[in-house]
């Protein structure tokens, strides 16, 4: 009798674990057939940013002629807290020509801490906060050759899918204004 309680139990689990098994490769299956050089954003007013890599760099669709700039930042990082309020002056200025996305390194962070950081340090831009962060920061960084381990912040800027400039590290607001109307005389 115990050895069917056994036996009935191993099989039980066994079945249990399989299913489960089963519907990890169901989204790994899923997730591999959507493309790589596709990423999908959800910003925290929960919309959708598709992000597509080119040869040279990167475009945002719905968003053609507008220099996209991608901030890789941390909410505790000083610099990242610091270049904050110059990259919400800079939106607003361009706000018709600029799109500023701040991209967290920070796995799973809650929507109200982000929102928190946004009103404290007055960074009137996007945010996307979704599990294709990663993907895009690590592609961003592979296309500037960065390695897998850079330093924050780090900004790339994007005119019509081509590379404009990048930046490690806090960068005075006048330089990358400087480049802004470099990548607009283009």
């Amino acid at each position: 009798m115990i050895k069917k309680s056994i036996l009935s139990l191993f099989l039980l689990s066994s079945l249990l674990f399989q299913g489960c098994f089963d519907e990890e490769k169901k989204v790994e299956d899923a997730n591999a057939m959507v493309s790589t050089n596709e990423f999908v954003l959800t910003t925290l007013k929960n919309k959708q940013i598709i992000v597509k890599k080119t040869e040279h760099g990167f475009i945002v669709e719905g968003n053609r002629d507008k220099i996209i700039m991608f901030d890789v930042f941390a909410t505790w990082c000083p610099p990242c807290q610091a270049e904050a309020p110059h990259l919400g002056t800079l939106q607003k200025k361009y706000k018709d020509k600029l799109l500023i996305i701040g991209l967290t390194i920070e796995n799973a962070i809650p929507n109200a801490k982000l929102e928190q950081f946004k009103k404290q340090h007055n960074a009137t831009y996007t945010f996307a906060n979704s599990a294709q962060n990663r993907a895009l920061i690590t592609e961003i960084a592979d296309m500037l050759q960065l390695g897998d381990s850079f330093p924050i912040p780090m900004m790339a800027m994007y005119k019509d899918g081509e590379l404009v400039q990048h930046y490690i590290g806090a960068v005075e607001e006048e330089f990358i204004e400087s480049d802004i109307k470099q990548a607009l005389k283009k």
